[in-house]
C-alpha cells in the first residue's frame, strides 16, 4: 500500500460511494453527546446533568461543525464535527427529560460548477 495510504480503513470508502451510509450514530466522550441525521436535518443531543449548565450554555454552529461553551465547566469548549452541511439559519434547541437536543438544517443547495477538460 502506497505510503500515503496506510492508516486509512478501506472500510470508510463505503460511505463515499453509498450516501446511505452516512446514517450513522456519532458519539463525543468529552459531553457523551450523540449525533445523528436525518433526511432535512443534523441532530445533535446532549446529556445535561445539571440545570446550571443551560445557564451557562453558549451553542454556535459553522456548516459543518457545532461549538458548545461553558459545559461542564465555564472555560470548556467543545468542537462537534457535523455529518452533514447544515443551514446558517433555522436551527433550534429543546430542553426535555434532562437532554438537550439541537436540531439543524441540512444545506441541500449543492452549488457546483462544470470544470472544462482540456486536451494538451
Amino acid at each position: 500500500m502506497p505510503g500515503n495510504m496506510q492508516g486509512m480503513d478501506p472500510g470508510n470508502f463505503s460511505s463515499f460511494f453509498n450516501p446511505q451510509a452516512n446514517h450513522h450514530q456519532q458519539k463525543n466522550s468529552a459531553l457523551n453527546s450523540s449525533v445523528f441525521e436525518t433526511h432535512h436535518y443534523v441532530f445533535v443531543r446532549i446529556p445535561i446533568k445539571n440545570e446550571q449548565w443551560l445557564k451557562d450554555l453558549r451553542i454556535f454552529h459553522t456548516s459543518n461543525q457545532l461549538i458548545v461553551e461553558h459545559v461542564p465547566e465555564y472555560e470548556d469548549k467543545h468542537t462537534i464535527v457535523l455529518p452533514a452541511l447544515v443551514r446558517k439559519k433555522g436551527a433550534s434547541a429543546n430542553f426535555k427529560d434532562d437532554t438537550l437536543e439541537i436540531r439543524i438544517p441540512k444545506n441541500t443547495d449543492m452549488q457546483y460548477t462544470e470544470i472544462d477538460v482540456n486536451e494538451i
